[in-house]
């Protein structure tokens, strides 16, 4: 008789609401840190652009100008992640407020030695600092999210949100920085990214109350930290990120050069808007489904859909199919990159998702970086879109590695204890 009660009080009783953007957007205290967070990572898509702009007007290389681009981007795939141990251990404000300054400093010290045209060894020497200092919002925007949706059907949701966001900020920084590098001075760019960084970010930090806490529990005072890299699933997506770094990279080159070869350059921005607007729709698609594949499984088969669409581009030989593969390549990145970011829940303790989320964004701008160079290299010593073959590579690289690894991707054991230490073992459980 009581089961028959349970059955009928279960049959009667309403569906759990599905997960999607508008149950997200009410997460109590979200807005918080939504709405300073994309203030705070709108410089990121800026800083590229900005110095190819400024250094090109200056040298009159786009050589040049590709050169000190590309050491800020490998200043910060290499920095990122220990940017985001140091927030994982001292809070996210204790990193950002110093961060933030130097991060201005620097560039607005590349801005005056380009304008004194100074030598391009000195340009590199501040585009370490500038790279190494971009705060990283969007990883410590992610960490919020994981605090506030701790074990909830909402993640997935999240994590397509903030892709998004992601894409929204490449969509109006590049136009953004364009405009006034062009309309204004070859320095506003810069300038202005600088100036959006220290108000933004300082913003951001103001957010005290929404950051992931840093308080050890009782009993792990001793033990201790391990990096986030040490777990073999974050090194395996950490290989699957600079594959798609490699797509970002590869189509940024391939296509101003395929553009100039058929003597349209002003294409170049309505593919590249074609290829980041399949990026912004498959990511709203995955945020609203409620999936019941395992994440590991929609990895590996959006992985795939990935490397095959990429290694098709370079057989284009129009702009209108060029548009069409690209869409389709784009609408094939979001669900990858989705994913990935919310693996990291499952494979990842609490304390150390912000230098997870780093890692992964890291590996995405290193890719991006030694795409850009190789697609450049490929371009002058082949055809007008031979930097197409960057993606291709990339991806089924990245694909191999992780179809041969992904059992790496399972999630860690709950509620075990596990021994750490030096000289002597401590008991730590994960939680």
């Amino acid at each position: 008789m009581a089961s028959t009660v349970t059955s009928e009080q279960a049959a009667n009783s309403p569906a759990p609401p599905r997960p999607g953007y508008g149950r997200l957007l009410r997460t109590r205290g979200a807005w918080t840190f939504l709405l300073p967070g994309f203030a705070a990572r709108q410089p990121f898509a800026m800083l590229t652009i900005s110095i190819v702009l400024l250094v090109q007007h200056t040298t009159g290389s786009y050589g040049a100008a590709g050169a000190a681009a590309a050491v800020t981007g490998v200043a910060m795939a290499l920095f990122a992640p220990y940017s985001g141990r140091l927030a994982d251990r001292y809070g996210q404000r204790a990193v950002l407020l110093p961060g933030v300054l130097v991060h201005t400093l620097s560039g607005l010290t590349l801005t005056a030695l380009a304008l004194a045209h100074a030598p391009l060894w000195a340009l590199f020497v501040a585009a370490v600092p500038t790279g190494a200092s971009v705060p990283q919002i969007s990883p410590m925007v992610r960490a919020r999210w994981g605090v506030k949706l701790r074990n909830s059907p909402l993640m997935t949701t999240a994590a397509a949100f903030e892709s998004v966001t992601d894409e929204l900020t490449f969509v109006f920084g590049p136009l953004l920085a364009t405009a006034l590098c062009t309309s204004v001075t070859p320095a506003a760019g810069l300038v202005t990214e600088a100036g959006l960084t220290l108000v933004g970010g300082l913003l951001f930090a103001a957010q005290k109350g929404t950051q992931p806490s840093v308080t050890p529990p009782a009993g792990h005072a001793r033990a201790e930290h391990v990096s986030a890299l040490r777990i073999p699933g974050v090194r395996v997506l950490a290989v699957t990120f600079l594959g798609i770094g490699s797509v970002f990279g590869g189509m940024q080159v391939a296509l101003a050069a395929f553009t100039e070869s058929i003597g349209e350059p002003g294409l170049n921005g309505v593919l590249y808007g074609t290829f980041a607007a399949g990026n912004m729709l498959s990511g709203i698609a995955c945020g609203a489904i409620a999936w019941k594949v395992a994440p590991q499984r929609r990895l590996v088969i959006g992985y795939v859909a990935l490397a095959l669409t990429a290694s098709a581009l370079w057989t284009a030989h129009s702009a209108l199919l060029l548009a069409g593969l690209g869409l389709l390549v784009g609408m094939c990145i979001a669900p990858a990159l989705i994913t990935g970011y919310t693996l990291v829940e499952g494979l990842v303790p609490a304390g150390a998702r912000t230098e997870a989320f780093t890692w992964l964004t890291g590996a995405v701008a290193l890719g991006q970086a030694a795409a850009v160079t190789v697609a450049g290299q490929l371009e002058d010593r082949l055809w007008g879109g031979a930097g197409f073959l960057v993606p291709m590579g990339g991806t089924v690289l990245a694909l191999a590695t992780l179809l041969a690894l992904r059992s790496r991707l399972a999630p860690r054991a709950r509620n075990r204890t596990v021994a750490r230490g030096v000289g002597h073992r401590v008991p730590v459980t994960v939680d």
